[in-house]
């Protein structure tokens, strides 16, 4: 190349360059501090867990290499499995009632009526309590002598410590408390879709339950999608509730996956089947978020167009 292209290469470049390289250096120093958080409350402890999944360690003693002996242990353990059925169950409760509750309430507050504030702030009172403080809340609503549930029926009933009651009785306290929570997202989301669609509906002739099925439903599917992620998560993470209501009695009917970590982990004092446990669940829960986004890939549109 002849040395005036040389140079009028570099003269045409070297400016274009360096916005280029400032631009980016800019990106990566606003993406820094979320990095920063992402690799060291996230991969790092993931990297921990793993690593611990193949060592023995009492959290007093010393640190074991045993290979795949805790993954052996556990995936033949019938207490692990029976706590994997029980979560699955509490989950099929949980998240179909709280998804199902929380859009009639926000369909009911989008209609405005009076009163709709103080509804909004009542429903999301339980959500950002403590789960602790409305466990024993419950605990003692639920109590079979003194407990308030029971003075007002007049009868005693173990709420708690029946096998065939203890799971739906935490699953609806659970539901009470994540309700609000729900409401809020579908709200945001029906306020969000355009009223000029209702009104050409309505002009067609449709009634409240079309308009509900072929526009509100629809629309509303990727807060769906994000509804329906967060909540399975969540369920699957329950401890605090279950560890004040029932502690995973009676007979294990309330041995959740969390709280079975939990008593591997400090009360067996077994840290690697704990942390082959999380990364169980982790598996899973990966893989039923992965399955319900092909299932709403195709069927979420974000643009009206």
């Amino acid at each position: 190349m002849a040395p005036w292209r040389l140079l009028t290469a570099n003269r045409f470049n070297e400016p274009m360059a360096t916005p280029r390289v400032r631009t980016t250096a800019l990106a990566y120093a606003l993406v820094a501090p979320s990095l920063f958080g992402v690799v060291t409350f996230l991969l790092l402890p993931m990297l921990v867990v793993v690593w611990l999944s193949l060592h023995r360690w009492d959290l007093l003693g010393p640190i074991e290499f045993v290979g795949l002996d805790n993954w052996t242990s556990v995936l033949t353990d019938p207490a692990f499995g029976k706590s994997l059925v029980v979560t699955l169950l509490f989950m099929a409760l949980v998240v179909p009632t709280q998804t199902v509750l929380g859009l009639v309430a926000a369909t009911m507050l989008a209609r405005g009526l009076p009163g709709t504030g103080f509804f909004r702030t009542v429903y999301v009172l339980p959500w950002i309590c403590a789960p602790l403080a409305i466990a024993v809340l419950w605990r003692w609503i639920l109590a079979p002598t003194d407990g308030a549930l029971s003075t007002v029926l007049g009868t005693r009933i173990e709420w708690l410590t029946d096998p065939s009651l203890a799971l739906p009785v935490v699953s609806a306290v659970v539901v009470w408390t994540n309700v609000g929570y729900v409401t809020l997202f579908f709200l945001a989301g029906i306020l969000n879709i355009p009223a000029d669609l209702h009104n050409a509906a309505r002009t067609d002739g449709a009634d409240a339950w079309q308009r509900f099925r072929h526009i509100t439903l629809p629309m509303l599917r990727p807060t769906m999608f994000f509804v329906l992620v967060t909540g399975i998560v969540s369920a699957a993470q329950v401890f605090d509730t279950v560890y004040a209501l029932t502690a995973g009695g009676p007979q294990g009917r309330t041995d959740l996956i969390a709280h079975r970590i939990y008593a591997e982990a400090f009360g067996a004092a077994a840290v690697g089947r704990a942390a082959v446990m999380a990364l169980v669940l982790f598996v899973l829960l990966v893989g039923v978020t992965i399955v319900q986004h092909l299932y709403f890939r195709r069927r979420i549109s974000y643009e009206l167009t």
